[in-house]
């Protein structure tokens, strides 16, 4: 029987440069946006979202592909992993025959089945490209309602001085026949031109011009649950197995039979699935590139592996296409380990943890030697990176997580991991000795759910029997890439290194699990669990500053082709009103529990208002860039104060949901901000705070303690209160 397989959506999200795309969880209340598990893909969308406009010819070939659709319950609405409440890696079967009964098996209960390969058998080629085509274009929001918008989300973050004259400017700006509408015309031409009016701008300003390093500045890390290997050979059998769920997951893009995902009953664009393997950054003097070299003839047969700073050329393949099994992997990697016990090597990794312009002069000066640019080549063509790591020090159990989550960050100096990296390269998992994993990934060429998709892959696939007995095929030796260290690259590595170890030295980063509820609570209050976190984030935050901030979560615009990140801006008037009224003894409970229930909704309209590309961060970034592009004069509106306040991100924030019980952790994206990341499970919320010693205003550990607070406080007032209509 032909069949449709379905597995649920997987996704997850950016900051501003540099970015994570959030994921959201979907509210708890009936009438969203998405068809629910076990229904059938929406009218029009066959699969890879093919329209039905398709000949009938065309139609039944790709019906016999039997193509995968990842049906998203529920809105994920700033882009995030779809309906979390059913299993997402559950699989749901539609049968696809003439004479069945269509609404009939709509109604059928899904069946269970656990990660499965794809049961499309062998490639569909061109299933990607016919899926992307038929995707929308991105909007261009109508330039009058932006900029009222504008001055609503300014309100609770600037003074009423400071908004009059904010007014005047936007009131100049919107004259028609004036400068906005010229840029505004200007806009709308560029996206009659282009697949996405904003992808190829937002590539290059909050990614490849972004000059600070992309260590803990732009590069998002994911704390892996601790595994229970306490040796070197469970380090090795674990990377062994994880290599072969990567291969597993590969194998699903390069045969285009990866799983369709829909949110709100719309296919997502799949394009960043295509751009995390075999790709990598390259400095440059003023703006990076990204290379892939996923596409074309020659694809990668290898990885990079680590260890003791050496790196290895490890290829995974068999001569007939197949890929190592986990023995023969675990194999490979003794033969690596035993033949990089030295622990003197010049860390020639640490270079990619610097200053984007230091690190172009030190890349194009370490490329002067053929064996130098023979390596790094090697590297940069890698499928991916695996790096083995020495034990972290030893520390008590309350903080180990938040030290693991530093470690993938940036490693923890220079004498310790961090010249086991190659930080430019998309993807690296890390292994520690001591059980300690995770990854932390470059995020030019995408945003977090193909990240997110392929751990939880990962993760499940670590966990099967091996099945596949090992053939007995004597394997050649892994590569060793080979460096040789002038006196003047060896300056630029000391250099590296005390520039590292100032930043790992200032980052301040707290794990807190917090236990006492998940989001189950707020949705048993059919309150959005993101929504709840969100405002528990503003009460934190007002309870410690006594004042509201701009706050950044990443909407998911993937609903678009090449569709990147919008911003959630979390601060509002309705959240505003709510911290204030929190501590208030002239404010009755009831009253504090309207103000949050109206609070938590004005969030979820603005994130649904962001997934269909009529927020209004990227479009003023658009105009903004136009008029950069027109050789105008710059609008005074973006040289106000309030601009700048409104871009100063005090609380840049992002839900990752993930069915693995993990969390993924990133840096502030301004000096006296934080960076916070969660991941909500069923019965407790994981969240990743971050802040910069150097800044005598932020501390990651006071911000927990507050956030904390908020969360239990906000739950007690739920609870005192009966539930009122609003």
């Amino acid at each position: 029987m032909l069949a449709f397989v379905a597995r649920a959506a997987v996704a997850h999200g950016a900051r501003p440069a540099p970015g994570l795309d959030n994921g959201q969880e979907p509210p708890a209340v009936s009438g969203d946006l998405g068809a629910g598990l076990g229904q059938a893909p929406p009218d029009g969308c066959h699969g890879p979202g093919l329209c039905l406009a398709l000949s009938p010819l065309i139609r039944a070939v790709m019906w016999q592909f039997a193509n995968e659709v990842t049906p998203c319950t529920g809105s994920t609405l700033s882009g995030g992993r779809g309906n979390r409440d059913r299993p997402r890696e559950r699989f749901t079967i539609f049968s696809v025959l003439p004479a069945m009964d269509r609404k009939q098996k709509q109604g059928e209960k899904a069946r269970p089945y656990g990660l499965l390969k794809p049961t499309a058998l062998g490639k569909i080629p061109g299933r990607f490209q016919l899926h992307q085509e038929a995707l929308p274009h991105l909007p261009v929001p109508p330039l009058q309602q932006t900029l009222d918008r504008y001055l609503l989300a300014l309100q609770p973050i600037i003074s009423e001085e400071e908004l009059n004259h904010t007014q005047e400017l936007v009131a100049e700006f919107r004259k028609p026949g004036g400068v906005g509408e010229r840029l505004q015309k200007g806009l709308e031409r560029r996206a009659k031109k282009t697949e996405n009016w904003l992808s190829d701008w937002w590539l290059k300003t909050a990614y490849l011009e972004y000059r600070l390093p992309v260590v803990v500045h732009s590069s998002p890390g994911v704390v892996l649950p601790k595994q229970d290997f306490l040796d070197r050979q469970g380090q090795l059998r674990f990377a062994a197995k994880l290599i072969e769920g990567i291969l597993d997951f590969k194998t699903m893009i390069d045969n285009e039979t990866l799983p369709v995902e829909y949110m709100g009953g719309k296919p997502l664009c799949m394009n960043q699935y295509y751009q995390i393997l075999s790709s990598c950054r390259i400095p440059g003097p003023k703006r990076d590139s990204i290379v892939n070299y996923a596409k074309g003839k020659k694809q990668s047969r290898h990885i990079t592996v680590v260890h003791n700073f050496q790196f290895f050329e490890l290829d995974v393949y068999n001569s007939d296409g197949s890929p190592l099994t986990t023995d023969q992997l675990f194999i490979q990697l003794e033969k690596i380990w035993n033949t990089s016990l030295q622990t003197n090597k010049e860390p020639i990794g640490i270079l990619t943890t610097n200053h984007r312009n230091s690190w172009a002069k030190a890349y194009n000066n370490l490329l002067k030697d053929k064996t130098n640019k023979e390596s790094v080549r090697t590297i940069e063509k890698s499928i991916c990176t695996v790096c083995l790591d020495a034990p972290m020090p030893r520390v008590s159990e309350d903080i180990y997580k938040s030290r693991v989550a530093a470690q993938m960050l940036h490693g923890g100096g220079s004498r310790w991991n961090s010249g086991n990296r190659w930080f430019d390269k998309t993807l690296q998992f890390i292994i520690a000795e001591d059980g300690s994993c995770g990854l932390v990934y470059e995020h030019a060429p995408s945003e977090g759910p193909p990240i997110v998709a392929l751990l939880d892959h990962i993760v499940e696939h670590t966990k099967k029997p091996e099945l596949v007995r090992s053939p007995m095929t004597p394997l050649p030796m892994p590569k060793k890439l080979r460096f040789n260290i002038t006196p003047e690259i060896k300056n630029d590595i000391e250099k590296a290194k005390q520039n590292l170890n100032i930043m790992v030295e200032d980052l301040d980063v707290k794990v807190m699990v917090f236990h006492q509820y998940g989001k189950t609570f707020p949705k048993s209050e059919k309150i959005s669990p993101d929504a709840f976190i969100q405002l528990a984030l503003q009460l934190a935050y007002y309870r410690m500053y006594g004042h509201a901030c701009a706050t950044y979560e990443s909407a998911s615009l993937r609903m678009f082709r090449l569709g990147r990140t919008d911003t959630i801006r979390s601060t509002s008037v309705d959240s505003l009103k709510f911290v204030q009224s929190m501590d208030s003894p002239d404010k009755s409970d009831q009253e504090k529990t309207d103000l949050l229930r109206r609070a938590t909704q004005a969030h979820r309209e603005y994130t649904d208002m962001a997934i269909r590309g009529n927020a209004i961060d990227r479009h003023l970034l658009g105009l903004k860039l136009q008029a950069i592009e027109d050789l105008v004069s710059m609008p005074e509106l973006f040289m106000d104060t309030a601009y700048a306040v409104a871009m100063h991100f005090n609380l840049s924030t992002s839900q990752v949901p993930a069915k693995t019980d993990c969390v993924m952790c990133f840096g502030p994206v301004v000096p006296d901000g934080y960076g916070i990341c969660y991941n909500p499970m069923d019965e407790h919320i994981n969240f990743a705070i971050s802040a910069f010693n150097s800044c005598a205003d932020t501390n990651a550990a006071q911000m927990a303690h507050y956030l904390e607070k908020a969360l239990l406080d906000m739950r007690i007032l739920l609870q005192s209160t009966p539930k009122s209509k609003l």
